[in-house]
């Protein structure tokens, strides 16, 4: 295995300590004393093209390992997983090893690397959802939704999500999908959210009623975070019931061909921990084209840009909040907030 993926692993397994998954922490560390380097998931890794944070490589890794706990295929390196107490690191290393000798479960692994995560967290609805209260209030107007880098789309059922938010209430009181953050700061205004249209785009969508597509994605969820688990499963269910409009597409490119005013709606284009992924030509094309249409909005037919993004210098470790508006005047620009990475916390500050 290289250097830069050996560093790759270290850092990945900081970052899960910061975010509250100690068995993830253990799981990155001991990856780099159970990967056999002749092994085809070794060979893999040793001959990685890009750059191993950058391609997510840590996390294709644990999300490879966690596809074959839930198969029922490892059941010794299952052992070890949640519910069970956080095991030594040498004997997770031990049990990584074990799977690497299987050929048909190293074989496995080495073809699931092929895909980069896709996890769809739903939980970043609570730092999303704000956003829409925000727009629904100040417009008055019924939401036409678009988001990028959707993935399989279950963040665009986030109206029909039960969302209290800092005392607030949203979407569908009845729902399955029960999204709480650890509320800081004062609550987002209240306001009818009612949903005319959505609808996604992404390099490769992802088709939720597929069973092997959600295994994947469920694969990708830290496995010491038992409720993001039961949430994803939840948003699965209910992506199946109301399977979202899904476009396979460049971001930038479906945009400039398909973004257009909706008189008597307010059209928010939103992401979550995506932009980061789009190469800098597509991120100015998009910037540039969601001004170019915000530049024609009107009160009746406003231009929203909500995003959560790693992008506040001031706070590098921390998705911001942040909304645009367009809608006649001069384009409003302010960050509501920050939010945890998963959306275990939001800190409101519009």
């Amino acid at each position: 295995m290289t250097e830069r993926a050996l560093a790759s692993f270290a850092l990945q397994a900081k970052f899960c300590a910061g975010l509250g998954a100690p068995f993830m922490a253990a799981l990155c560390r001991a990856l780099s004393a159970g990967i056999d380097p002749a092994s085809q998931t070794g060979q893999r890794l040793a001959n990685w093209p890009g750059e191993p944070m950058t391609d997510a490589l840590p996390m294709r890794m644990t999300g490879a390992l966690h596809w074959l706990v839930r198969s029922g295929r490892v059941p010794e390196l299952a052992a070890l997983y949640p519910p069970a107490a956080l095991p030594d690191e040498a004997a997770l290393a031990a049990a990584i090893a074990a799977v690497m000798a299987d050929p048909a479960s190293d074989a496995a692994i080495a073809e699931f690397l092929g895909s980069a995560p896709q996890t769809n967290e739903t939980g970043r609805a609570g730092a999303l959802m704000p956003g829409l209260l925000t727009v629904a209030a100040e417009t008055g107007l019924p939401l036409a939704l678009i988001e990028l880098g959707a993935s399989a789309g279950l963040n665009l059922n986030l109206d029909r999500f039960a969302c209290d938010l800092g005392g607030t209430r949203a979407g569908d009181p009845t729902s399955d999908v029960i999204i709480r953050p650890n509320w800081q700061g004062p609550p987002p205004p209240a306001a009818p959210v009612n949903v005319i249209k959505r609808c996604g785009v992404d390099l490769a969508p992802l088709e939720a009623a597929d069973p092997a597509v959600a295994e994947r994605l469920l694969a990708f969820i830290w496995p010491d975070q038992p409720e993001r688990l039961v949430r994803a499963a939840a948003a699965i269910a209910l992506a199946r019931r109301h399977p979202p409009t899904l476009h396979q597409a460049d971001a930038a490119d479906w945009l400039a061909a398909n973004l257009a005013l909706t008189n008597g709606a307010a059209t928010i284009v939103y992401h979550s921990i995506a932009f980061q992924y789009f190469p800098p030509a597509a991120q100015a094309r998009i910037i540039a084209h969601l001004e170019a249409v915000g530049s024609a909005a009107t009160p009746a037919a406003p231009l929203a840009w909500l995003r959560m993004e790693m992008d506040d210098p001031a706070q590098p470790a921390m998705p911001a909040i942040r909304l645009r508006l367009w809608a006649g005047a001069a384009a409003s620009e302010r960050l509501l907030g920050h939010a945890h990475a998963h959306g275990a916390f939001v800190q409101w500050a519009a």
